[in-house]
């Protein structure tokens, strides 16, 4: 990393690794948070020197991170003409994701999208007759998905989510593991509402790839408070295991998340979901300026993504894993 500098430290502000207890860490950098939702805050983000986890020190108290998240932190389009625009190129690019899905799965179960925002791939996969479902801890996304597109999503955690065990036959978590303080309980959580044998989907961020190497904290994919931990494949498969996942299949590239990442982390100032966020003032016409600006480098950063995930190196990563249980 062109900015990286290592300070080895013992018994961080943030306690010992959640994964292996070791006291002692590499401070990698200190991240801004791009969506400006903590007041100028930086963040050390730090490495474990014994376990190479790698994660926010010291981890955010649940008021502090309920206040990094803002109100609409999903994506909802508008009626406008950029807006209609982006629609359809988000369900466009939701195509690879929903074939990775539903590749081998049992189409006449139920499936839960947690975490599912404003309901995109829940809507995506009942356009193809599938009977899918979300759950988001937000009550305006759970809202939202129903008033955007008239599917079905409950308000609620996965600890207290109103599902009997073993009701899904597949569910899938997209941009999720890294938001959460404890993921093996939260994955075990998940597990209990699967079938024996049922099918879960992890997307993830991928501290291996090339993006991170060359971006160090301009990574999009750190977005510093919100993202408590920064897995690399090997990190994510160890997590499934434990919490009582066998992994089948594993994919580096996301259309819709890998090419606009690299976008994002070049020029954040362009990327439509910040400035939504941020409530910037524009009008129609620069609106549309610096919409077709990113959506220009989006595309000119499709050769690099397909070539870093054709080295497992994505900035992204999906894994299909099924339930067998905890012992």
């Amino acid at each position: 990393m062109s900015e990286l500098q290592i300070d080895v430290r013992a018994g961080g502000a943030g306690g010992a690794c959640p994964r292996c207890e070791a006291d002692a860490y590499l401070t990698l950098f200190q991240a801004e948070d791009r969506l400006g939702t903590s007041n100028g805050r930086r963040f050390h983000i730090v490495e474990c020197s014994q376990c190479a986890l790698i994660r926010l020190d010291p981890m955010p108290s649940a008021a502090e991170m309920a206040s990094f998240y803002p109100e609409d932190y999903w994506w909802e389009p508008d009626a406008s003409a950029s807006g209609r625009l982006a629609e359809i190129y988000r369900q466009f690019v939701l195509l690879d994701h929903v074939y990775f899905v539903t590749h081998d799965i049992d189409r006449d179960g139920l499936i839960l999208d947690v975490g599912s925002g404003g309901g995109s791939l829940v809507h995506a996969l009942r356009k193809r007759g599938l009977k899918a479902f979300g759950l988001d801890a937000a009550t305006g996304a759970a809202r939202s998905a129903h008033a955007q597109y008239g599917v079905s999503a409950v308000q609620g955690l996965v600890h207290e989510a109103p599902f009997p065990s073993g009701l899904f036959s597949t569910i899938t978590l997209c941009h999720v593991l890294e938001h959460v303080p404890d993921p093996i309980a939260f994955l075990e959580d998940v597990g209990r509402m699967l079938r024996p044998g049922g099918k879960l989907f992890v997307q993830v961020p991928n501290a291996a790839c090339w993006q991170f190497l060359l971006l160090g904290s301009r990574w999009s994919g750190l977005d510093a408070p919100r993202h408590l931990f920064h897995f690399r494949s090997s990190d994510l498969e160890q997590l499934l295991d434990a919490a009582g996942f066998d992994v089948r299949r594993r994919k580096f590239f996301s259309l819709r998340d890998n090419p606009a990442g690299l976008a994002a982390s070049i020029a954040p100032g362009l990327d439509p979901a910040i400035r939504h966020v941020r409530r910037q003032t524009e009008s129609t016409g620069m609106r549309l300026l610096k919409d077709l600006s990113f959506f220009a480098l989006v595309v000119a950063a499709i050769p690099f993504t397909l070539l870093e995930a054709a080295a497992a190196a994505g900035s992204t990563v999906m894994v299909e894993s099924t339930w067998r249980g905890v012992s």
